[in-house]
């Protein structure tokens, strides 16, 4: 991912700061869900929507209970939040995954604790770092 975004991207496609109303998660956040649409066939793509106390960025739900669920949350690395590297901001998308319990569909659904994948993207400009959670 991260090759693709310092090829890719621009820093006028991703703007400079989280508080510019560009809204640089919103571009990262299309972008990823386009790559995820060749998996359409295995998954049903959510985006945006409500599961447990909010609001997950994108769920990939899987037709078939042999596979597993992925859950993502994207963060735009943001100084103002104490963060000090992209380590700290993929920690705050894997955080804020258990804190609102964005599984929680997904469980009522019986999909095991253990088929759930949680990943938190973090980024910044055209540097991207992915995390995987428990």
């Amino acid at each position: 991912m991260s090759d693709i975004t310092l090829s890719i991207f621009s820093n006028f496609d991703t703007g400079g700061k989280p508080s510019e109303k560009s809204r640089p998660e919103r571009f990262y956040h299309g972008f990823v869900l386009g790559l995820m649409v060749d998996r359409a066939a295995d998954y049903v793509l959510k985006s945006n929507r409500e599961s447990g106390f909010g609001r997950y960025d994108v769920v990939m739900e899987p037709k078939d209970d042999k596979n597993a669920a992925v859950i993502l949350e994207f963060k735009v690395f943001n100084e103002r939040k104490g963060e000090k590297t992209l380590s700290d901001t993929v920690k705050n998308a894997l955080r804020q995954i258990e804190d609102k319990h964005y599984d929680a569909d997904l469980l009522a659904r019986g999909i095991p604790r253990e088929h759930i994948y949680k990943y938190g993207f973090a980024f910044r400009g055209s540097e991207c770092l992915i995390g995987m959670g428990t």
